[in-house]
């Protein structure tokens, strides 16, 4: 299983991008080199994760700030901290059941690490509150999978709907099925069309 771990392999993406689809050669001279985006692995990243959704990148910014003040990186400090502490932090009520239900759940981490891509979903989305988009998301950026993509972010959609001038931004399906065409660099996909985002919206779209 091919991995990004360097700018060196983001760049060979974006070269074979480049070529295949004339849009994406016209994107990247617009957004210039791709970020790296790598992160470290294990539960601090997946808590970042389920903090980001639904909300603002400044908005998550701010709550995983203060998450991080306050110690609860750890899934033990989670586990002990009652709910009006993780409140103050920003959590929703909804979100400190999903932050308890990581925590509880004793991801075998080390696992994940060499797991092919579908068994690493298979394996996130049994806890309550880790969807698809936080799994790919999660393989995409902790695990330096290269051939994966996350369909249902709004920003990709968005991203995608002006590059391609299509008449309505598509839906989950359509993207996942767009995306197989980008293979075996799905990923790579994924950052320039953030990137993108960022260049015609002037705002970030992913954390």
């Amino acid at each position: 299983m091919r991995r990004i771990e360097t700018e060196t392999c983001v760049a060979e993406g974006a070269e074979f991008l480049r070529q295949l689809e004339p849009r994406f050669a016209m994107a990247l001279d617009q957004t210039g080199p791709l970020p790296l985006r790598l992160r470290d692995d294990g539960f601090a990243q997946l808590l970042s994760a389920i903090v980001s959704q639904q909300v603002s990148v400044a908005s998550a910014n701010a709550i995983w700030g203060r998450l991080c003040s306050a110690g609860y990186q750890r899934p033990e400090a989670v586990s002990v901290a009652r709910d009006p502490q993780l409140r103050e932090c920003g959590l929703s009520r909804q979100k400190i059941r999903y932050a308890r239900a990581l925590a509880a759940a004793n991801l075998d981490y080390e696992f994940l690490r060499t797991a092919p891509t579908d068994e690493v979903v298979a394996t996130l989305v049994t806890v309550p509150g880790i969807g698809r988009w936080t799994a790919e998301i999660y393989a995409m950026f902790s695990l330096g999978h290269a051939d994966v993509f996350a369909p249902g972010d709004l920003a990709l959609q968005e991203a995608t709907r002006a590059l391609f001038e299509l008449e309505a931004r598509p839906t989950e399906k359509k993207m996942r099925q767009m995306a197989e065409a980008w293979s075996p660099w799905q990923s790579v996909a994924a950052r320039l069309l953030w990137s993108y985002y960022r260049f015609i919206k002037e705002r970030e779209g992913i954390r």
